[in-house]
């Protein structure tokens, strides 16, 4: 069986903000050879895309690279402002093992990617998740923390030092974090307020950093375009996190201040036993069964 692998790189540009510079990074991803895109997510107040593309092993490690070799060559970070953390044109580049693939070769594959990046684009990069080299630097949130504007600081600590470069960012691309990871769930919860320090309190109450869900990471953040606060999330772990574990929080504790969720949303693409596992939550199915019971597993021959 042929290998396959899902890269998911994120840029700081969206298309509602630099519709060319956008549609460029688009048009290139769909021109590599091997490289299927299958979805491509942007949002303007965090302005910031996120494409999620498969293929081979070495279609993704050349579609990673070129794409980064755009982005750098377009997007001026110390021009850039959004809602979403970021530290680099290219902020972060995961690789996920989709079909026959391990995570440990998809390590492999990063860190090939990581010592490209710097050799040919010279952009310093950290290896997180599976890639991490320190414990410390497994958290997305931590290797990012200080944001592009604070990372040239940073970088001279001596536990900051890059796992490729120099200890100075990109003058206008900043700097990368490329690893490895399981699926993850981008998920955001939409608030009816415009008080941004609700859904602060809300996202520090159900991450794991602030004792919260194990697998989710959480912030608070503005949607300007709609005046509306929203709790904005990764799960790095559906099955430890589930997404009704997440959404039923935030409504507790959202009705805690007189505020109701309006809407929630999916960015990029998802596992779909995540989304049948709320199915059974919220119908309350009694020997629920996804494999046997939800026909299109029957139609491309998925065996448990």
């Amino acid at each position: 069986m042929a290998k396959l692998v899902e890269c998911i790189p994120n840029f700081s540009v969206s298309r509602e903000r630099d519709p060319a510079v956008f549609q460029a990074l688009e048009d290139l991803a769909n021109s590599i050879p091997g490289c299927a895109v299958l979805d491509v997510q942007s949002d303007g107040d965090h302005n910031r895309c996120v494409f999620t593309m498969v293929g081979s092993p070495g279609a993704m490690e050349e579609a990673a690279l070129r794409l980064a070799k755009q982005a750098a060559e377009t997007i001026d970070m110390t021009k850039h402002t959004g809602q979403h953390p970021r530290m680099g044109a290219v902020d972060v580049i995961p690789f996920v093992p989709t079909m026959d693939m391990t995570v440990e070769e998809c390590v492999a594959l990063s860190r090939r990617v990581a010592g490209r990046i710097w050799e040919e684009l010279a952009i310093p990069v950290y290896l997180y998740e599976d890639a991490a080299t320190s414990p410390d630097r497994v958290n997305l949130a931590s290797v990012r923390k200080g944001q592009f504007e604070g990372m040239a600081e940073k970088m001279k600590l001596p536990e900051w030092a890059p796992d490729y470069g120099e200890r100075r960012p990109h003058p206008t691309a900043g700097v990368v974090a490329v690893g490895a990871r399981m699926p993850l769930i981008a998920y955001n919860v939409n608030l009816d307020t415009s008080d941004l320090e609700i859904a602060n309190r809300i996202a520090r109450s159900i991450r794991a950093a602030g004792g919260g869900f194990k697998y989710c990471k959480a912030i608070g953040v503005m949607l300007g375009d709609r005046n509306i606060a929203q709790v904005s999330m990764n799960l790095v772990n559906y099955e430890g996190t589930p997404i009704y574990y997440v959404f039923e929080m935030i409504r507790a504790l959202a009705d805690r201040w007189g505020v109701r969720i309006i809407g929630s949303e999916l960015v990029g693409l998802t596992p779909a036993k995540a989304l049948l596992d709320c199915a059974e939550y919220y119908l309350k199915l009694e020997n629920f069964d996804c494999r046997r019971q939800v026909m299109e597993y029957h139609l491309i021959g998925r065996e448990e």
